[in-house]
């Protein structure tokens, strides 16, 4: 599947993060016991495609609800952010595992096209949002009329 407005650093980023992952497991396996400190950052997975009148973006955000989650436009992107807390009964010291990423999150979209932004519009189902930004048509280039002077016109 093509990568389309894939931060070209990301899978450093992925790599540099799996192997911080590797240095935090302990002695059970493939899981973490407890969330190490200052596991306070993650990014869900985004996806961006455009329709013939929107740029969309799904983003996976399993396990929050509608209010942990904001949006904003700014600077000609999109920026979602949140935060996946630690269910309260995992607080214990009764953990065995634990693989998913908790804390806040920040992921900042650059856009590919001018969008409508009075008219953007968000849905959360099942985990996922979906924003649908419409796009701004690009403009037909405006022609300038040039006006000869009498001395042209004349042909003196």
């Amino acid at each position: 599947m093509p990568r389309f407005g894939r931060d070209p650093f990301r899978d450093f980023m992925d790599l540099q993060d799996e192997v911080n992952r590797l240095f935090r497991r302990g002695s059970m396996g493939e899981c973490r016991t407890r969330p190490a400190p200052g596991d306070n950052a993650w990014a869900p997975a985004v996806d961006v495609y455009e329709t013939r009148h929107n740029l969309v973006l799904l983003v996976e955000l399993p396990g929050l609800s509608a209010m942990n989650i904001d949006i904003a436009f700014d600077d000609g992107g999109l920026r979602i952010s949140g935060e996946r807390q630690v269910p309260d009964e995992m607080k214990e010291e009764n953990v065995h595992c634990i693989e998913r990423d908790y804390g806040r999150f920040e992921r900042r979209i650059a856009l590919p096209h001018r969008v409508d932004e009075g008219n953007i519009k968000a849905s959360f189902s099942a985990g996922l949002l979906k924003v649908e930004l419409p796009k701004v048509g690009e403009e037909a280039p405006k022609y300038i009329p040039i006006i000869a002077e009498d001395s042209e016109r004349t042909g003196e």
